[in-house]
């Protein structure tokens, strides 16, 4: 799989489908979606970003490249803690594989050690993939891996993770590791605060030029890895390795978290819903995080945010929510910061 990745930070196993699928722009993809075609066989559009939006995202780098360093610091050592110097880094594609490669950099310079570090795709209602499982387990012990996402929003991956690895490999942990898990789903965690990594402002542009994984029975065969396009049309603008040099220069190896009270989600989501008279739970999602994934990728109803003054933490979701005329909302919520929710098309 070809990617803006370097070689030496990951092994991304992925089947290119670049030139073999084509590209849907957003409304037609939604509406596909919401009439039962499975997200993953479709190829969303990977726009550009906006001058404006760019520039929000460079100041996002600048305000947090320090705060994501340190959920790096605090996640990587409970993982070296729990599985030793044999660990093997799984990240969850595409979002996960920067803080994979963070994870990794941070071991290596701390304790001296060299870790693999892999990439596959994972996807919700649809499982994990099981020839790149393969691939990984013909070379490490179940007990040494490791995955890592960036974060999480209601938990889905997580929930689609533990139910995929007990039905198809119960010897292998099934904890994930992320940076910021507000609802307190994840095994281990960077922080529990909803705080804006700066990874998630951008898609490809900023995940090594890959898109996000697809499962489509015409291109995927039985002994296929997930597939990825590589997006070679936006390598002038890839900013992979700014983010993760931003923030590794902020690593800091003595850094011990101070305890802080973690709210969970579960009651924020369920509220929502109620409130907003929305049907599929799918419609709502929580996190910074997925919050800008709806604006970015779907067609986004509403954003609610826990405070309309928060401009330094939501100001990249105020700037989509301008360019695609979408309602702010106020919301009180206790574990997030934002959340998207997503529109309901007449089909």
């Amino acid at each position: 799989m070809k990617s803006g990745f370097k070689k030496d930070d990951v092994t991304i196993l992925l089947k290119d489908l670049s030139g073999r699928i084509s590209e849907l722009d957003t409304d037609e993809r939604e509406k596909r979606i919401q009439a039962g075609v499975h997200y993953s066989e479709m190829l969303p559009v990977e726009y550009k970003p906006s001058d404006r939006y760019v520039e929000l995202y460079s100041l996002a780098l600048q305000k947090f490249s320090q705060e994501t360093a340190l959920a790096v610091c605090s996640v990587a050592k409970q993982i070296f803690e729990r599985k030793g110097e044999k660990v093997a880094i799984v990240s969850l594609a595409r979002a996960g594989i920067t803080t994979g490669i963070l994870i990794k950099r941070f071991i290596e310079k701390m304790y001296g050690v060299s870790i693999a570090h892999y990439a596959i795709s994972i996807i919700r209602g649809r499982g994990i993939d099981a020839n790149a499982m393969g691939f990984i387990l013909a070379r490490h012990s179940a007990a040494d891996i490791q995955f890592v996402d960036g974060w999480t929003g209601k938990g889905a991956i997580a929930r689609e993770l533990d139910a995929a690895l007990s039905a198809l490999f119960p010897d292998v942990d099934a904890a994930l590791a992320v940076l910021a898990d507000p609802p307190r789903l994840a095994a281990l965690r960077g922080t529990c605060d909803d705080f804006l990594v700066p990874s998630s402002c951008l898609n490809a542009v900023v995940s090594g030029l890959l898109s996000r994984s697809i499962l489509n029975d015409a291109l995927i065969g039985k002994d296929d890895f997930h597939g990825a396009v590589f997006y070679d049309k936006l390598v002038q603008y890839d900013r992979t390795y700014e983010f993760v040099d931003s923030v590794e220069k902020y690593f800091d190896f003595d850094y011990v978290p101070a305890p802080s009270p973690c709210m969970g989600g579960e009651s924020d989501v369920e509220r929502i819903r109620r409130d907003f008279g929305i049907a599929d739970i799918n419609f709502v999602k929580p996190g910074i995080g997925e919050a800008t994934r709806v604006l970015l990728r779907r067609v986004p109803w509403k954003l609610l945010v826990h405070c309309l003054d928060d401009k330094l933490y939501l100001g990249h979701l105020y700037r989509l929510a301008k360019e695609k005329n979408v309602e702010v909302v106020a919301y009180p919520m206790n574990a997030y910061r934002a959340c998207g929710l997503i529109k309901k098309l007449d089909i």
